[in-house]
């Protein structure tokens, strides 16, 4: 098994968020190929990212400020690895 630094982002992305958030549904989309040759593409393919999350942890917070929770969660990536992140974060029962 891989070290957690060494991980794909994708599965440090999983493990931040489940850690932080213990989330009942969680998906993380590797959508780095879509860039590829774009500004923030920085050749390795773990660049650009999409999280559809549900956690209790968002019940009654604005959208604003569930997506803070994430980036909270994921700052340090945020800050080395990912160049993009599109969220999509709910509470139970919500579509």
């Amino acid at each position: 098994m891989n070290d957690a630094a060494t991980a794909p982002v994708a599965d440090q992305i999983s493990a931040r968020l489940t850690q932080e958030l213990s989330p009942t549904a969680l998906t993380v989309v590797n959508e780095s190929h879509q860039h590829a040759g774009h500004l923030g593409d920085d050749g390795t393919g773990e660049s650009h990212f999409r999280v559809d999350i549900e956690s209790p942890r968002f019940t009654a917070l604005s959208r604003v400020a569930r997506q803070r929770l994430v980036n909270h969660a994921l700052a340090e990536l945020l800050a080395t690895r990912i160049h993009a992140l599109a969220i999509k974060a709910r509470a139970p029962g919500e579509t």
